[in-house]
């Protein structure tokens, strides 16, 4: 049996590869939903949850053509967190989404694969503009959505949970 290969692209910045989640990513996955830190996106989660997960990262990208990469530092190899496009039932518009374990946080690695998501949502997928859903107690992901130009749009809520609604500046594309 062969593994299906989905046209999933390879972004590189200068510190860090956004690709295509891989079952290897699966344990490191299932340890930061195991924790506390794993309220803030949808966790935690058990194992069986953990790898339902990693599937429906894939499943999106079939299904809408984009969708989250798996963020891996250059440096040292490791499998760092994720970041993306979101639009699944309960979302009113795509998402703009990012996730670090707790060891990759403070280095800016965060602003960079979500700048590199966002741009190329915008220039390739014909995602422009779109939202962040952010947790009322997460401050460091507000501080983030503002460090990339978002603005507070409003309160909202997505899966029963009440949440801030940021929205992401349109790029300028040129054909």
């Amino acid at each position: 049996m062969n593994a299906l290969t989905l046209p999933i692209p390879v972004l590189e910045t200068e510190r860090l590869t956004l690709r295509a989640p891989q079952l290897e990513d699966l344990k490191p996955m299932a340890a930061f939903f195991e924790t506390e830190r794993s309220h803030m996106v949808g966790g935690p989660r058990d194992a069986m949850g953990s790898y339902t997960s990693l599937v429906s990262r894939l499943g999106h990208w079939v299904l809408n053509g984009y969708g989250l990469w798996h963020i891996v530092d250059k440096a040292s190899g490791a499998f760092i967190g994720w970041t993306g496009m979101i639009f699944a039932p309960g979302w009113s518009e795509p998402e703009l989404g990012w996730t670090l374990f707790e060891e990759a946080e403070g280095k800016g690695y965060a602003f960079e694969a979500a700048t590199a998501a966002r741009d190329h949502a915008a220039k390739h997928q014909e995602l422009n503009g779109v939202i962040s859903y952010i947790a009322h107690a997460n401050t460091r992901s507000m501080a983030l959505a503002k460090r990339l130009g978002a603005v507070f749009e409003c309160d909202g809520e997505l899966q029963g949970k009440r949440c801030q609604i940021w929205r992401h500046p349109k790029m300028e594309i040129s054909a």
